[in-house]
């Protein structure tokens, strides 16, 4: 299932990454560049939603689909965190919490997966909460600017820092959910 529809929507959000950044580089005013990465984030995000909804819908769900779409968020937003820690506009802090816990539940996720215990950390209602947050939070920043009258580098920042503290937050949640098979392996 390499190459069907939601898998190649899926491929778009990697893609995505060099083209973002990229537009930090084309001879445009900066406004122009804000909102066009700002843009292309939307939509390539949005492709997360949509490849799920399409892979159900068509019914081409795979394993390899399954590995491929948090691997792809997370390219995607620790590739917007490090375009706004070199804008200035995200504070390197909130980078590394985000990055961080992305990296460490990740390798939980396998490691519970090794153990035959992959429900215990299975997404909860948290970890999308976050997502979401950090999806409407990093489109604010790229564009850093004011629509109808709201300043949406201001709002990005609040938005990034609540993210940082829902990453947190739901990092000790999978954690908690996943200690009593910790000490069970750890033990035994």
């Amino acid at each position: 299932m390499f190459f069907t529809i939601p898998t190649l929507m899926t491929w778009t959000r990697i893609v995505a990454i060099p083209l973002i950044i990229g537009v930090y580089y084309a001879p445009f005013e900066l406004a122009t560049q804000n909102l066009a990465a700002a843009l292309m984030f939307m939509v390539f995000a949005f492709t997360d939603w949509l490849d799920g909804f399409l892979a159900r819908r068509l019914n081409q769900t795979s394993a390899f689909g399954a590995f491929l779409d948090p691997v792809a968020d997370k390219f995607l937003v620790c590739a917007a965190l490090l375009i706004l820690v070199h804008l200035q506009r995200a504070d390197v802090f909130v980078a590394l919490i985000i990055i961080g816990r992305e990296i460490a539940i990740s390798a939980l996720r396998e490691w519970m997966a090794r153990i035959g215990a992959s429900k215990s950390v299975a997404v909860h209602m948290l970890g999308k909460l976050k997502t979401t947050v950090q999806m409407v939070a990093i489109p604010f920043l790229l564009y850093d600017g004011k629509i109808a009258g709201v300043d949406t580098g201001v709002w990005g920042i609040w938005l990034i820092w609540l993210a940082a503290v829902l990453t947190v937050w739901s990092m000790v949640y999978y954690l908690q959910k996943a200690l009593p098979e910790i000490k069970a392996r750890v033990g035994s």
